[in-house]
């Protein structure tokens, strides 16, 4: 029998998600999608593109270690509505030995628009200890090989972006 699970994972550039649905009970009194849930479609994309490099449920099960959100950004660019098909790009945009710098843009799965973005910075843990840990060795030579694919990918402009208040207006 040909075992699959010896070969080197494959990554294109940049990761796309399976399509998701959005749920009715999403919708909010606006008629669009919460923002809450976009941080979920974020998240169902994070962990499918995550568990090729070996990240996934068996991480915390076999290993004792998973991650965690350290920081993230969220950019709201056009609205989604109940009918609305989606899927999310995911970038590897860096890593070192503890943390994983991520960047997303969930999209129209057939009409390919942005509704939003989003940039996380993403912690390893150790479950025991409940504090940062390193990387085991395996984890790291897929995310080189990941990042590898990915550093073909210009680095989005929206990168780094800080929150600033907007000048005020000057009443003259």
């Amino acid at each position: 029998m040909f075992d699959t699970s010896k070969l080197p994972a494959l990554f294109f550039a940049p990761f796309v998600s399976s399509p998701m649905r959005i749920e009715p009970h999403w919708i909010d009194y606006n008629g669009h999608l919460n923002m809450a849930y976009y941080h979920v479609l974020f998240d169902n994309a994070l962990g499918e593109a995550l568990s090729l490099v070996g990240l996934g449920e068996d991480y915390i099960r076999e290993r004792g270690m998973s991650f965690f959100t350290g920081e993230v950004h969220v950019i709201y660019k056009r609205e989604l509505h109940l009918d609305d098909p989606v899927r999310v790009r995911l970038q590897l945009v860096g890593y070192d030995e503890k943390r994983l710098h991520i960047y997303e843009e969930l999209c129209h799965a057939t009409e390919g628009w942005v509704s939003a973005t989003c940039e996380l910075i993403s912690l390893n843990v150790d479950m025991a200890t409940r504090r940062v840990a390193p990387f085991p060795c395996d984890i790291i030579d897929n995310l080189a090989e990941m990042r590898s694919s990915h550093g073909y990918l210009p680095t989005p402009e929206i990168v780094g972006r800080a929150i600033r208040t907007p000048a005020p207006v000057s009443r003259q």
